[in-house]
């Protein structure tokens, strides 16, 4: 970054619409990095107009900070510790929830930095705009620019407005009535804190330490004698029965609930949000509200997307068929169809479940009901010692477990990031839905129904919704043995219901393509070829006669030729310990290559099913041929039951390598993925041997 280009940082709350301005300053046009010190990530952009660079600092309820990750947000509009000092910052404020989004504005004022004030959501305020000129007065004169991000109504005033503030900067004033007794200690901590840090007025950074610094904490490079100062004036507090904490926050909610009255109209009765929370949050009617958006949303998945995936089950065999015939039998014609585009090919089908998977993650998270749902879960999560602010990385696991893992870093407590990391994995990620959708869709057919209710979508509802009561029952067996510690309460914010941005929610299922599609064509092409070959080889030179054998030779000896490659060998190895389960050692094949990404399992049935049959064989969909496939005395290999014992097994265990990468890298250290490894497979095979053993007991296969 070129130090004559000026620097604007955008600082907000949570769900202030900070990053949509951020997208819109600078057009998408982003650098990403990391911020020093951390991994947290640090996006900075060019504006399209103006000159002037963007830096969108994550999001904080406050400056006070308990961990190195919470510790980037005073750093950056500070600038210190290796971050460039901003020229100016904008702080978004949302205007449906003024008075909470001031606290953090008050102590940018207080700071004393060049500061300009941005209303967002101006058009959800009813027409009751909050008074623009009162609120710069508020915090000492800055220029305040109203907008709506969605819309980008007030785009142009916000460019203009950022424009003139750094050529006339005003710098924030915010002054609460302090007690006595807490200015004496800021003036004790004043006198401690670094020559480094000068600069912004020292009672405000001296307060900052105050809330920051305490026995629990984890900030990185703050000085000793600071440190100690802290710890001394703390002590002295407890001492005087005084809580310098609630001294603070106190005097600063003061001013803001003083001033609150003539920045906001008077609200109605009851607004439209709160009318219907009451039904949506209701301990009874909420979790029905739930389960019936949970089961539509599933159901979906299957009626929605089976029309492409036979578009893209037909156009993978066309290909394949129109390779095989362009291309002499051999060993390129066998790579080429039943190793890359059969395997594949196979995992590719089911993109369109993928999408429509992230649409409705998309809208039912932009129109703010997934905030609902958390607060609905915490309810749960709070009885079994797991901090409320797990829900994020948890339900970031439905998409995938390595973003969900890095997102326990807002976390404060080492105990509580370590405790979700462990059973964020349990949760039924996208990698997973290749999986479940091939199992259902071949041995639960659509027109199968459970009491008038679709089969299909009951059943994925009932895996995502087991894998949030195993992650749950985890939490509560790793929270009160390997990992104990006392229970954290909850700060979760309710947005207002708004209608879903279409743009933000296609941006993501781009992404999630894009992601996928990746994928395929590397870790699993890589994993399907390395399968095929282990399938192929060592080779049994079939019989002289083999084309004019009767089918069900033919048929004999190409079981025969799998059971004698190497992939084979493996899996009549490990056939004593599956079979319990009702697996065969074909699944067995399959599970082992799952353990480096999940959707190889599909691509290495495609191989195990298409290898040495006939083209037509081979380009049949793989759904039907594990449908139809049979034993020696005629029944089938495959039944709900086995298929259900299957599908638990896939839920439970630990098959992917980035995950434990990943694991590896936030704890320095490899006994937590090991740990993880082999509790999540041992709790995957005693469950599934479970349900196939209690289901035949039963009489049910």
């Amino acid at each position: 970054m070129s130090a004559a280009v000026p620097l604007v940082a955008l600082v907000g709350n949570p769900n202030t619409g900070k990053t949509t301005l951020f997208n819109r300053l600078t057009g998408q046009n982003e650098r990403v990095g990391n911020y020093p010190g951390v991994t947290v990530e640090r996006r900075v952009g060019r504006a399209t107009r103006g000159g002037f660079d963007v830096l969108d600092v994550p999001g904080a309820y406050s400056l006070s900070a308990r961990s190195a990750e919470e510790q980037v947000a005073i750093e950056a509009v500070l600038g210190i510790d290796g971050n460039p000092r901003p020229d100016l910052v904008v702080v978004v404020l949302d205007a449906t929830q003024l008075v909470r989004n001031l606290y953090l504005a008050g102590q940018l004022a207080e700071l004393g930095l060049p500061l300009l004030a941005v209303v967002n959501f101006l058009d959800e305020t009813g027409g009751r705009p909050p008074d623009l000129a009162a609120l710069g007065a508020l915090l000492g004169g800055v220029p305040v620019v109203a907008t709506s991000g969605r819309s980008g109504e007030g785009l142009d005033a916000l460019q203009r407005g950022i424009v003139e503030a750094l050529a006339r900067p005003t710098r924030g004033r915010f002054a609460p009535a302090y007690p006595d007794a807490l200015r004496a200690d800021a003036a004790a901590l004043a006198a401690a804190l670094p020559a480094a840090w000068a600069g912004p007025p020292a009672e405000a950074v001296a307060l900052w330490a105050y809330t920051s610094i305490d026995e629990d904490d984890e900030l990185m490079e703050i000085p000793a004698a600071l440190r100690q100062a802290v710890l001394a004036c703390r002590a002295a507090a407890l001492a005087a029965r005084r809580d310098p904490d609630a001294e603070i926050i106190g005097a600063r909610y003061a001013v803001l609930d003083a001033a609150a009255p003539g920045l906001l109209p008077p609200a109605p009765a009851r607004s439209l949000t709160e009318r219907v929370d009451a039904v949506l949050l209701h301990p009874v009617g909420g979790f029905l509200a739930f389960l019936a958006i949970m089961l539509t949303l599933f159901q979906a998945l299957f009626s929605g997307a089976d029309p492409l995936i036979q578009v893209i089950e037909a156009a993978v065999g066309a290909v394949g068929d129109g390779v095989a015939a362009l291309l002499p039998a051999g060993f390129v014609q066998d790579l080429l169809v039943e190793g890359v585009i059969g395997g594949v090919g196979n995992v590719v089908v089911f993109l369109p479940q993928i999408l429509l998977l992230f649409l409705f993650i998309g809208l039912l998270e932009d129109s703010g009901y997934m905030a609902r749902a958390a607060y609905l879960m915490d309810r749960v999560m709070r009885g079994l010692g797991l901090h409320g602010r797990a829900f994020v990385p948890l339900l970031s696991g439905f998409a995938c477990a390595v973003p969900a893992i890095m997102a326990t870093r807002t976390m404060e407590r080492q105990r509580d990031r370590l405790l979700t990391m462990l059973v964020v994995p349990l949760m039924t990620c996208s990698a997973r839905l290749p999986v479940y959708t091939l199992i259902i869709a071949s041995l639960f057919p659509p027109a199968e129904d459970a009491g008038g209710w679709p089969v299909q979508g009951l059943l994925m509802m009932a895996l995502y919704l087991f894998s949030v009561v195993v992650a749950l029952l985890a939490a509560a067996v790793l929270g009160r043995t390997v990992l104990k510690g006392p229970r954290v309460p909850l700060l979760l914010e309710l947005p207002p219901y708004r209608v879903p941005l279409l743009r933000t929610t296609l941006r993501l299922m781009r992404l999630r393509a894009g992601e996928f599609l990746k994928e395929a064509g590397t870790v699993i092409l890589a994993c399907t070829v390395l399968m095929w070959a282990l399938l192929k080889y060592p080779a049994l030179p079939p019989p002289a006669d083999y084309d004019t054998l009767p089918a069900a030779s033919q048929a004999a000896f190409d079981a025969a030729r799998l059971e004698h490659s190497a992939a084979g060998r493996v899996g009549k190895a490990i056939e004593p310990a599956i079979a319990p389960l009702g697996f065969d050692w074909k699944i067995g094949v399959g599970v082992i290559g799952a353990f480096a990404a999940r959707e190889v399992f599909v691509s290495t049935m495609g191989l195990v099913y298409g290898m040495g049959g006939d083209v037509d064989e081979a380009s049949t969909p793989l759904r039907d041929r594990i449908r139809a496939e049979r034993r020696p005395d005629g029944t089938p290999v495959y039944t709900p039951l086995s298929g259900l014992s299957l599908l638990v097994f896939f839920a439970l265990a630990c098959q992917c390598m980035s995950t434990l990468a990943v694991l590896k890298r936030e704890t320095r250290s490899w006994r937590w993925p090991a740990f993880l490894f082999v509790y999540m497979t041992a709790l995957a095979w005693v469950c599934s041997f479970l349900v196939y053993q209690g289901g035949r007991l039963l009489g049910l296969g």
